[in-house]
């Protein structure tokens, strides 16, 4: 083969982009087995904005003890951590 580059000469030409020809374009495609592959939005609710994932490994007792804590106090394990951690806040040494 030469060093010649054979598509030199090729130009970019503008294609036709109006609704008919875009609508005729879809329509050719889904004859042929094509499907719309526009991204969808994403399936089921929004994330809250509160929630973390926490998955710490406790002895039973531990685990037991916080249950029931909260259980107690009519609190999720979740909001029982959360107030654990604001008064670990305002009593930690500086």
């Amino acid at each position: 083969m030469n060093d010649s580059n054979r598509l030199a000469g090729l130009t970019a030409r503008p294609k036709k982009t109006g609704v008919a020809e875009v609508r005729k374009i879809d329509e050719v495609a889904e004859m042929r087995g094509f499907v719309d592959r526009t991204p969808r939005k994403k399936p089921g609710r929004k994330p809250s904005p509160r929630t973390h994932q926490l998955h710490p490994k406790v002895l039973p007792k531990i685990g037991e003890a916080i249950s029931a804590e909260a259980e107690r106090l009519g609190l999720t394990q979740g909001q029982f951590i959360e107030q654990l951690w604001a008064t670990y806040e305002q009593d930690k040494p500086r």
